[in-house]
């Protein structure tokens, strides 16, 4: 969904019902079917989240629901509620979270509108009377006899349970609905995701829950199901017929950055690869489903999950990045330099695997995942490499065509063809169908993902948020290689801070029917 930026700083109340109802009226179209759309002015929303001294709550909760309530695209009445261990005033919060706000000179009025609508109160998260003066605390926001309420819960696996059931016994609306974000992990492996999964379906029910993955809140990866089931020139190519192999990609140029001991509990397998990437995974291979109603497009990405074999060591390739004597700042310590971190870890900080579906569209196409930390740029991309063109006339010269989907930075479409190089010479070379936003959409204002995300839960819809089942089978393909890697301590390739990652990455690569030519470069990056 890509709507113009509906913030000028003095927008009179009709402009604000437009800007609202232009938005929800986009939300109730066939592709993106909600529940509870037409929001009621009379009933108060109230935002609770849990953990809000955090990390996560102010540089990406607290800016976007600036962003929603700038843009007029909450409900009216909605307050928002913080609650944390931390004794902090809403001053003392609004000065952490400021420099994440992107707050523009003319918008200053809306943002005092905003933090007059917030508050804050410090408990404990496993003491009953603290929820309980929290609850009262609520209820004199609400001043109605009817009300709704979200509770967002930012918060360390560690007090995840008793927060759970003190929101359930105590903190839920008894007049309106209740709905409750729960951010990963979800678990570490399919034994915790069983006991947490179990867990919550004893307190809340399915529709209530709302696990969020904020890749499915990114605009090409929401692009997704439109490039593939709206063009026919694309859908009818979209098989094992056509397709050599498909790469999706997760790059970052940085380390850990200081939050090695976090990391070194989870490892990039847990952190990126069985969630986001799985996830792209699913819409990329996904049959078509039915209609677009959110459980209909659930079922259709269970089904190819359900087709995946679990991966075993020998599907994958694992590094760990070492310094880089050349390089500046933190490129120069690798993972092991951390001083939160074991010195003997064997996590992995880029992996590699190959998976294959076994079903009639897919068998013998590799997908293959890779991800990692401390690479050469910044990147999460979708490339669909399709095979060699049969009968070859071009002595050798003709490379592969792929359709390239840049989800980040800089979102894009193309696809890379061959033609003929302009002049006399009959010479080949390679070339694009660019669709870059920046340029195509040029004065489309382009959502953060959970903006995207949020406005979802408001609206009731769980299409872009992941089901029980999913996350079961999600955790059934990985969990077995994880506790190999555990188990036998596997030590990981090294590779140096700020390359490409690991040789033998390139060799799987090749291995499993995708070529890489180095010759091409996309004009459209930045």
């Amino acid at each position: 969904m890509a709507t113009k930026n509906l913030s000028n700083g003095n927008s009179n109340n009709h402009e604000e019902e437009t800007a609202l109802e232009h938005i929800i009226k986009s939300l109730e179209t066939p592709t993106m079917k909600c529940e509870g759309t037409h929001f009621d002015s009379q009933v108060p929303h109230t935002f609770v989240i849990f953990g809000a001294s955090g990390d996560l709550a102010k540089k990406k909760i607290y800016p976007t629901l600036w962003w929603l309530f700038r843009d007029n695209l909450l409900p009216k009445p909605t307050k928002f509620c913080g609650y944390a261990r931390s004794k902090l005033s809403v001053a003392e919060l609004r000065a952490k979270c400021h420099q994440y706000m992107k707050v523009q000179p003319h918008e200053q009025a809306k943002y005092e509108e905003f933090w007059q609508l917030n508050s804050y109160q410090a408990g404990s998260y496993d003491q009953r009377a603290d929820f309980v003066a929290f609850r009262d605390h609520l209820d004199r926001l609400d001043c109605s006899c009817s009300c709704n309420r979200l509770f967002y819960l930012a918060l360390p696996p560690s007090v995840f349970e008793q927060v759970t059931v003190n929101i359930k016994e105590i903190c839920l609306s008894q007049s309106g609905w209740n709905r409750v974000i729960i951010e990963k992990p979800f678990g570490r492996d399919d034994v915790s995701s069983k006991k947490l999964s179990d867990h919550l379906a004893s307190l809340f029910l399915e529709e209530q829950l709302y696990r969020i993955d904020h890749y499915l809140g990114k605009e090409m990866v929401q692009n997704l199901m439109t490039i593939r089931f709206a063009n026919k020139i694309l859908n009818s190519t979209w098989n094992r017929e056509n397709i050599a192999s498909v790469v999706i990609t997760f790059k970052e140029p940085f380390g850990t950055q200081g939050r090695g001991g976090y990391f070194d509990e989870f490892g990039i397998i847990r952190d990126v690869m069985q969630n986001h990437l799985l996830q792209i995974l699913s819409l990329v291979a996904m049959e078509k489903p039915c209609s677009c109603q959110p459980d209909d497009i659930r079922d259709e990405k269970v089904k190819v999950l359900k087709s995946i074999a679990p991966l075993t060591l020998d599907d994958m390739v694992l590094g760990q990045y070492v310094g880089n004597p050349e390089g500046k700042g933190e490129a120069r310590e690798g993972y092991l330099d951390d001083p939160t971190v074991s010195k003997d870890s064997n996590t992995p900080t880029y992996a590699v695997g190959a998976l294959h579906i076994n079903n009639e569209r897919w068998e013998g196409v590799p997908f293959i995942l890779r991800c990692g930390k401390a690479l050469n740029e910044r990147k999460a991309e979708v490339r669909i490499q399709y095979r060699d063109v049969p009968g070859d006339i071009f002595e050798g010269n003709s490379k592969r065509n792929e359709l390239v989907i840049r989800v980040q930075p800089g979102e894009a479409l193309y696809f890379k063809m061959m033609t003929k190089s302009p002049g006399i010479t009959f010479d080949i070379e390679e070339t694009e169908l660019d669709l870059t936003y920046e340029h195509r959409y040029k004065d489309s204002y382009l959502p953060d993902a959970y903006e995207r995300l949020i406005l979802d839960v408001f609206c009731g819809s769980q299409m872009h948020f992941v089901r029980t089942d999913e996350l079961r089978e999600a955790w059934r393909i990985f969990t077995p290689v994880l506790h190999e890697i555990e188990r036998s301590k596997v030590k990981p390739i090294p590779y140096v801070f700020g390359s490409r990652g690991p040789k033998e990455a390139d060799l799987m690569k090749a291995e499993n029917n995708f070529k890489y030519y180095g010759s091409y470069k996309w004009h459209g990056k930045k």
